[in-house]
Formats: structure tokens, C-alpha cells, sequence
């Protein structure tokens, strides 16, 4: 079993280690936990002869030229932020391959530089808005984000400011078309189907489109032993029988709808509730499937409200259209994974959100899936095999030999 795959589990641990929380796996954007894994991930960048900088976003970065210096960049990453009570393989993982990956190239050889990067932020866990750190680098940064708060009150801002980064300086993190020739990521699938079809690889056809909301539903608060039904105007009951017709469209429309926070108010034990903060995540491969499917679950929210004398309000929080994976880098990825000895590489879409999403709006993306068991993404129970990290190796290092090729 491949010795660089052991050493990469090894180096998961290590970062794993670096945590806000001692039992939980924390570690959020322009943290002093971020500030110490990007000086870990440098130090293992250099060992492997890139030459390093941490850009004006936070993003850790390292690069090696090809056959002569200055050439467009092959860019190999993903991130090292983390969810709360994460896994260590999440993100991760995909850094530390593309580390190992860099340590086998030729030297001077290529006809592109290569360059690994370690965003800063994919998951939004500190300021709500995910992918900050690829948004900087493809130049897709919107100044309202500014004013972005964490849960402390601290301004995305005054982070910046706190983590040692000027705000303004902010720009010299954007990159141009003209100095990159395309991103590739190695991730966990954070899916069940490799493990179902027992493989070890996958490349990804596309990623999934995502639109995220903040819903509410007002009525009447009012005492739960004297007020008759007939007079209730319960926004509890009025919300969770949208949650339900929420996953009855989804599946009927082969979406994914998620309510993964609901609270009620003002929460007593023997009070109808008056109003229902809740959310709403919905994906899809295609975006026109997602958005019909939103208007459908609109259309029930405002008959389940009028029906019950409450009021509905959305407010979206996030959207990131689907993103096609560029045609050439996935011949790369699947060449890559036919030289490990698979003859028929699978192919599926990506049902979660990755950094390539915002990179695409600077160069084309194409990504490499790993089995993870039980498809457990998120949580500490992740888990992969060290012969598939050792095959993701050698396809990773094939699919830039590939496309050197």
C-alpha cells in the first residue's frame, strides 16, 4: 500500500488536530485555527517544491513553473475550512493529494506551471456565504459582503483586518483567464454510489445548482389551553406541513429540498406558536429543474398560508447555478482514472457544492471523486480507505500528465 497515502491520512490528522473546539472539529474563515493550518499546509507545500504566498484573500497558495517561468497555471486544490463538528477528509484531503501530486511532477518540464491553492472558505460557516475564498481568487468578489457579520457581531472586515489582511488590498487576489489553463479537484463524494457500485473512483459530470433561502411564517401566538382550534392561527403547523409538501415535490421533481433548521417562537411549552424561522436548501443537476420546482413549493406555501391565516415571506440567501464540467479536463480526470486499471471510469454529478463553482467563472473545472464510506460527508464519522487514496494519487498525477500530454 502506497507509502505517500499513508503519509497523506497522517496529514489529515494533523490538520484535524487544529480545531477552535477540543472534541469537535472546528475551524472557520480567518480564524487563528485558519491562520495555523495555512502556515502547516505552507510548510508541506515547500517540502514538496513549490514556491509558497498566502493571497489577499487568506487563501493558501503554492507553484511550481513549468518549461520556462511565467507560464498559465494548472490549478490543483480544494479547501481546508471546515463545518462545525466536521470530518477530517472533507476538503482536505483534496489539498493534500494535490500536494502530493506537485511532489511527483517533472520539473521544468510542463507546458504549463502548476499551482496548488487552499481555499479559505468554501462552506461559509463564519459569515453565512460560502465559497468567499474561490470567489476572490476568480475575481467574482461583491463588496456588500463587507458588511457580513460572524456570530460575535464581527464584520467580514474586521476579520480581514484581525487575520492581518487589508481590505482594500483585496484584488490582488483575483486572477485572470490568460494566467490559468484550468482547476482540478480531487474530493470525497460525499455520496453513496461509488461505495454502492463497489469503485474507488468516479469523475464528476457536472455540479449540482444550489439556491438557498430564509423562510418565514407568521400567525398568532396565543395560550395553548384557551384558544379553540377554530380560532389557532398556529405558523408551526402552518410550517411543517410545508416541510412535508417540500419533500413530497422534491422527490416528485427529482430535486433536493432540505429543511435543516426550523424554530419556533417564542417557544413555550404552552404557547401556539407565532412565528416559524425556518430554511430551505434546494439543489438540482439542472437549474430549470431547481427554479420550477422553488415556484411549485412557493405556490404551496402561500395556499398553505391563506388557508390557515398566516403569512409567508422568503429571502434568499445563496445561489450558485450548476456548472458544467469542461469536456477536455474530464477526458484528463478520466484518462487518469483508466490508468489505475479501471477501463470504464463512472460518471455522475455532484449533488454537493465545491470551489469549482465559483472558479469557473475564471477557467474551466473538472473533478475527481473518491469513495467515502456510508457516502458520510460533514461529520466526524467520514471515513476513506487508504488504497483509494493511494489510486486517487496515481489518476491525479495521470490526469495532469494527461493534459500535459
Amino acid at each position: 500500500m502506497s507509502r505517500e497515502a499513508a503519509l497523506i491520512l497522517d496529514r489529515c490528522d494533523e490538520l484535524a488536530a487544529i480545531s477552535a473546539d477540543p472534541e469537535h472539529l472546528v475551524r472557520v474563515h480567518l480564524s487563528p485555527e485558519h491562520a495555523a493550518a495555512n502556515a502547516l499546509v505552507a510548510t508541506w507545500m515547500e517540502e514538496a517544491g513549490l514556491s509558497t504566498w498566502q493571497d489577499a484573500a487568506g487563501n493558501q497558495c503554492g507553484r511550481i513553473e513549468g518549461r520556462e517561468p511565467g507560464l498559465p497555471a494548472l490549478l490543483l486544490g480544494s479547501h481546508i475550512d471546515t463545518v462545525p463538528d466536521a470530518g477530517r477528509f472533507d476538503g482536505m484531503l483534496g489539498v493534500l493529494l494535490a500536494i502530493a501530486v506537485v511532489s511527483r511532477l517533472p520539473r521544468n518540464e510542463l507546458p504549463f506551471a502548476v499551482e496548488v491553492v487552499a481555499f479559505s472558505d468554501e462552506e461559509g460557516t463564519r459569515f453565512g456565504t460560502a465559497l468567499l475564498g474561490s470567489r476572490a481568487l476568480a475575481g467574482t468578489w461583491d463588496d456588500e459582503w463587507w458588511n457580513l457579520t460572524d456570530a460575535h457581531g464581527i464584520t467580514l472586515a474586521e476579520a480581514f483586518v484581525d487575520f492581518g489582511l487589508d481590505p482594500a488590498r483585496l484584488p490582488g487576489a483575483f486572477r485572470r483567464p490568460e494566467d490559468l489553463v484550468g482547476y482540478l479537484e480531487a474530493h470525497i463524494e460525499q455520496g453513496p454510489y461509488l461505495e454502492d457500485a463497489d469503485r474507488r473512483l468516479a469523475v464528476v459530470t457536472s455540479i449540482a445548482g444550489a439556491r438557498r433561502f430564509a423562510l418565514t411564517m407568521t400567525g398568532k401566538a396565543g395560550h395553548a389551553g384557551g384558544t379553540p382550534y377554530d380560532r389557532r392561527r398556529d405558523a408551526l403547523v402552518g410550517a411543517s406541513e410545508l416541510v412535508v409538501e417540500i419533500e413530497r415535490l422534491s422527490k416528485q421533481q427529482h430535486v433536493i429540498g432540505t429543511v435543516g433548521k426550523l424554530e419556533a417562537f417564542p417557544g413555550g411549552v404552552n404557547v401556539i406558536p407565532g412565528r416559524v424561522e425556518f430554511s430551505l436548501d434546494l439543489r438540482a443537476e439542472f437549474d430549470d429543474d431547481r427554479d420550477e420546482c422553488l415556484r411549485l413549493m412557493f405556490e404551496a406555501a402561500h395556499s398553505i398560508a391563506a388557508r390557515r391565516g398566516l403569512e409567508f415571506h422568503d429571502h434568499e440567501i445563496y445561489r450558485a447555478d450548476a456548472v458544467v464540467c469542461d469536456l477536455d479536463l474530464r477526458a484528463g480526470i478520466e484518462a487518469g482514472i483508466r490508468s489505475t486499471g479501471d477501463e470504464l471510469p463512472m460518471a455522475f454529478w455532484s449533488r454537493a457544492g465545491h470551489d469549482g463553482m465559483a472558479v469557473v467563472a475564471v477557467t474551466p473545472i473538472a473533478m475527481l471523486f473518491l469513495r467515502c464510506k456510508g457516502g458520510v460527508s460533514h461529520h466526524p464519522d467520514e471515513s476513506v480507505r487508504q488504497d483509494d487514496v493511494a489510486a486517487a494519487l496515481d489518476a491525479y498525477e495521470a490526469a495532469v500528465l494527461a493534459l500535459a500530454g
